[in-house]
């Protein structure tokens, strides 16, 4: 079982000039304490009790079996997708909506990205319209070698209508879960839906190793084939022997020292910011037009909280009120540019209905980090209400 304990916080937010940040790192004492005592005991490299220790624990806090920790969620989606047996020419099936490393593994496999738009009520994958994509590649005879489900900011996908739809197809589900470690959906964590899940500890998540990932899966051969790629596919002789190309994916022991002392405090965390996007709701509660995105997910981590503007109704739009807090030093941004209008991806297949376009137009993604301070949160609440009432 995951070790809990309670969350003695961290140093004040990281700032850039007094500006507050959308989701900066959250660190403090415990995770100095960690980083040096795993400093002294020599283990540095990739490989050591913290590393192990870490794997185990985010494994047992998803519901998962086996772990693997790696240098980034990019990383745990590439070797998801190789060790499921990718091939050129193969389609991977991503959101429109999402981090373009969603799409990335998918190029770096040899396989082509088909993009699937999302749920205008969620920003997640729409299971209407994935159901048609897999249809219609059945039908034009291509192979499908994953979907990738993405967990938009901190809110869970609906797996359960699209698990059944790719068990029907014969369709393995690799879950991104890299924005949403701590979330729940009917009962289950993130993390543990799919043959496989990813998770990202980028310097900006709910918890950092300052840059990192993991893969987690009940299948123990999946997460052996992964392991063995990640450190470079090297043999267990006692010469360097490679018959198969591998890469150097693992995470070093300090930063997975840094890592468990951030999933200790992760509960605390999360409900730091899960006040953040209450104090939102209770600002916008009066406003017309504005909703948040996800708004219904009362299991969502809130890595993220966002808000969706319908100009028409509300008078204004995202872009305005985003500009008005720039000037006041609050950082402020879009929701993700979607995929299929990204210049990467010109002339990429795509299933659309127009939600990811209207979400990226009118979706502004406001401060959310767990280290924000009371005072910095006053000042946004502040600035926010000042916007409303020129309105």
């Amino acid at each position: 079982m995951a070790v809990r304990e309670q969350d003695t916080g961290g140093w004040p937010a990281a700032t850039d000039g007094g500006r507050v940040l959308l989701s900066p790192p959250d660190i403090g004492p415990l995770e100095e304490s960690y980083l040096l005592n795993a400093l002294r005991s020599g283990w540095v490299a990739p490989v050591g009790p913290d590393l192990d220790a870490f794997e185990r624990e985010v494994a047992a806090r998803v519901g998962r079996e086996h772990a693997v920790a790696l240098a980034s969620g990019t990383a745990g989606l590439h070797l998801a997708l190789v060790a499921l047996g990718t091939l050129p020419g193969d389609v991977v099936v991503v959101p429109t909506l999402t981090f373009v490393a969603t799409a990335n593994a998918a190029v770096y496999a040899g396989a082509e990205p088909v993009f699937v738009d999302c749920t205008p009520e969620t920003g997640n994958l729409d299971p209407d319209l994935l159901d048609r994509t897999l249809d219609e590649l059945r039908r034009a005879g291509r192979r499908v070698a994953a979907v990738l489900p993405v967990d938009m900011f901190g809110s869970c996908a609906d797996y359960a209508r699209i698990l059944p739809l790719c068990a029907a197809a014969g369709v393995p589900v690799v879950e991104d879960a890299a924005e949403a470690l701590g979330a729940v959906r009917n009962g289950r964590a993130a993390g543990s839906f799919g043959r496989a899940a990813v998770l990202s500890f980028n310097g900006n998540k709910i918890i950092t190793t300052s840059g990192g990932g993991m893969l987690v899966s009940d299948d123990a051969d999946l997460v052996a084939r992964c392991r063995y790629l990640a450190t470079q596919a090297r043999q267990p002789v006692v010469h360097y022997e490679h018959t198969d190309t591998g890469y150097n994916y693992r995470l070093s022991n300090l930063l997975a020292a840094l890592g468990r002392a951030q999933l200790r405090r992760l509960d605390g965390m999360l409900a730091r910011r899960r006040a953040h996007r209450e104090r939102y709701a209770k600002l916008f509660a009066a406003t017309p037009g504005v909703r948040l995105l996800a708004d219904h997910d009362s299991g969502a981590n809130c890595w993220l909280t966002s808000i969706v503007v319908d100009p028409e109704h509300a008078g204004w739009r995202a872009a305005d009120l985003a500009r008005h807090l720039a000037v006041r030093n609050i950082e402020t941004r879009p929701v993700w540019k979607p995929m299929h209008l990204q210049p990467v991806f010109s002339g990429a297949h795509a299933v659309l209905s127009g939600a990811a376009e209207r979400l990226f137009a009118d979706g502004l993604t406001l401060p959310s980090g767990s280290g924000m301070t009371e005072h910095q949160a006053d000042r946004v609440a502040a600035a926010i209400a000042d916007f409303l009432d020129r309105r």
